[in-house]
């Protein structure tokens, strides 16, 4: 009944022969599954039959297969398998699976996997080296049980929104689904960190990985000030709260960051604006002084800055080793990822013939690197048991 197959996976990668049974949708368990794929796993995405995932669902925009780009973000180098859970076939298919895996990975409602017998115990019992991810928005009590794991949610429950947004106005959400992603990393990490101790022990684990506590740790000087200090954080802009002159100021033409870290860079800063004089000013001469007195800073060089536009303001403090920029929408950001030779993008070959275009893994490994074998899969006709193979989609 088994559906792995070696050959998915890549010899020469970091992960080779390493098995994931991928139960999980959406954002953070499909994003941790895609880094261990990218990095030379097998994974098998297990699928609700007719549906799928939920983000196939969410658009547009679409890719030229009739995709959704949100489920392409998060699924190259998998398989997928339509397996329905309310039939015993199904279920025997599942744990047949789980039997010959390394991981599994799972962010489904804390308790039904293991009602549907697909737990951690219950799998463990046959397979001990098995490694076991759950992933959940707010851990396994009852009462966090109850409150469902959306990244927006989180991000407001979890503080993030309360410091993001300008000062007199509402909080706002960070752009991106930044919650799932980081709870999908730490997922990651987990993993790798369980295989190590596999390798010396033979034996498999549970991990557990909550949306809230993976905020929470990534809040980082913003947690610590108030677990240290007692300082509650709030909402600044652009602005920091610890480094003055930090922050997007206005020019005669589009936005300018100056992210300003030191007194060195401070001083050349106001040579290039034209105004030495700022940094002997004793209310600016050291990064306490300017982040006390931010607000006079500002208007000062909100004034200097509006005699030129925002590129060339970047350009000549760039030259000068002073931290600057201007605001890029997606498109520039990849055109300068491509401009400093990083080759942000990978073309993944398609079923169909049409190909995908992807953002390629961040990880340069000298040996083993990242490989990208296969397009996010289409969604699986599911077949009649007991003939599981025939629902599997190499995408």
């Amino acid at each position: 009944m088994s559906t792995w197959n070696d050959n998915q996976c890549a010899a020469d990668s970091a992960l080779p022969g390493l098995r994931i049974l991928d139960f999980s949708r959406v954002l953070a368990g499909p994003f941790a599954t895609m880094m261990l794929a990218d990095l030379g796993a097998e994974v098998i995405k297990i699928e609700r039959p007719g549906s799928g995932d939920e983000t196939r669902a969410w658009g547009p925009p679409y890719d030229t297969a009739g995709r959704s780009t949100y489920f392409d973000a998060v699924n190259r180098n998998k398989r997928s398998l339509a397996l329905d859970f309310a039939s015993p076939a199904g279920l025997a298919h599942a744990r047949a699976l789980a039997a010959e895996a390394d991981v599994v990975v799972e962010n489904f409602r804390p308790g039904l996997l293991d009602e549907l017998g697909l737990g951690y115990r219950e799998l463990r019992a046959v397979n001990p080296r098995l490694i076991y991810c759950s992933i959940t928005g707010f851990g396994r009590t009852e009462q966090a049980a109850a409150l469902p794991g959306y990244d927006l949610l989180v991000q407001a429950l979890g503080g993030l929104m309360s410091i993001t947004g300008e000062r007199a106005g509402e909080p706002q959400k960070v752009g991106v689904a930044l919650v799932d992603v980081l709870a999908g990393l730490f997922a990651t990490v987990g993993v790798l960190a369980a295989l190590n101790h596999r390798h010396s022990s033979g034996e498999g684990q549970l991990i557990e990985v909550d949306l809230l506590s993976s905020l929470l740790a990534a809040l980082v000087n913003q947690a610590s000030s108030y677990t240290i200090a007692g300082v509650v954080p709030e909402r600044m802009g652009s602005e920091h709260p610890s480094i003055a002159p930090y922050a997007v100021f206005r020019t005669r033409e589009g936005e300018l960051v100056l992210a300003v870290g030191n007194d060195r860079q401070f001083q050349v800063l106001c040579d290039v604006l034209g105004a030495p004089q700022l940094a002997g000013d004793l209310r600016y001469a050291t990064n306490p002084e300017r982040v006390a007195n931010r607000q006079t800073l500002r208007e000062e060089l909100d004034s200097l800055l509006a005699a030129r536009p925002a590129r060339e303001w970047a350009s000549q403090l760039t030259d000068a080793r002073v931290p600057a920029g201007v605001v890029n929408d997606i498109a520039a950001a990849f055109d300068l990822a491509r401009s400093l030779g990083l080759n942000p993008l990978v073309d993944l070959p398609d079923e169909g013939g049409s190909g995908v275009r992807l953002p390629k893994n961040p990880i340069g490994l000298s040996a083993t690197p990242p490989t990208y074998r296969s397009a996010p899969p289409r969604l699986p006709t599911a077949s009649a048991e007991p003939d599981p193979d025939a629902s599997v989609s190499a995408g």
